[in-house]
């Protein structure tokens, strides 16, 4: 008898195993498949901005001082005015996501340092880290760019006092380089990314490309600037 009580105690056991490890693998399935749902869910709603394309209008782009100024598809408005300097790209959005834009970081350099660039005159050689999250302007106006649509990222410097207007001012004057890192993100405050612009003089105009892309980690930092 003691015989067939340890056997039905070992059975019992087996059983209880084989339980747990196909319940194991159950979940492991369960995660996995919740897993690719979530990040196909996510690939539904990710925005990816590009300059906009030949066949794209002429943005209009109004500032809040009313003036409206009419940048051409492949070009970026960089106006100089009475103490003010106007800034605008007109973009694509390319994703499958409408993309709220956030914020924007600006870079200007004169033409002697871009000339010395290791990194060449359109920043297309690699190697450069995303910028930091803290180092962005908030945008004042929200801007929406839909699916598959142009629309435009904008910027106006008022104040010829602070260091980023001295520094876009002698980029202006020089006929160097800007450079504008716009950073968006789906329309919940989700997946945040950077695309990197190059503004260069070009026959009398500026000349945008985008050079780089980036997603970035959420963190409290940018949760400062509105996502979640």
């Amino acid at each position: 008898m003691a015989v067939w009580v340890v056997l039905a105690d070992i059975g019992t056991a087996a059983g209880t195993l084989v339980l747990a490890a196909s319940t194991f693998v159950a979940v492991r399935a369960s995660v996995r498949s919740t897993r690719i749902a979530e990040r196909a869910l996510l690939a539904g709603q990710r925005p990816v901005l590009a300059p906009t394309g030949p066949d794209d209008p002429a943005e209009s782009v109004q500032f809040a001082d009313g003036r409206t100024f009419s940048v051409n598809t492949g070009q970026a408005l960089v106006h100089d005015e009475a103490g003010i300097i106007y800034l605008a790209i007109p973009l694509r959005n390319e994703g499958v996501g409408p993309a709220l834009l956030r914020g924007y970081r600006l870079e200007g350099e004169v033409r002697s340092e871009v000339a010395r660039d290791p990194r060449d005159v359109a920043r297309h050689l690699r190697g450069n880290p995303p910028p930091q999250p803290e180092s962005f302007s908030v945008q004042q106006r929200d801007l929406l760019i839909s699916t598959r649509r142009p629309g435009f990222w904008q910027a106006a410097l008022r104040d010829p006092a602070a260091s980023r207007y001295k520094e876009i001012k002698r980029a202006i004057d020089s006929g160097g380089r800007i450079t504008v890192d716009v950073l968006y993100g789906d329309h919940e405050g989700g997946q945040p990314a950077v695309t990197r612009f190059v503004l260069l003089p070009d026959a009398g105009a500026w000349r945008s490309d985008a050079v780089r892309y980036w997603s970035l980690p959420l963190n409290k930092e940018l949760r400062g600037l509105g996502f979640n």
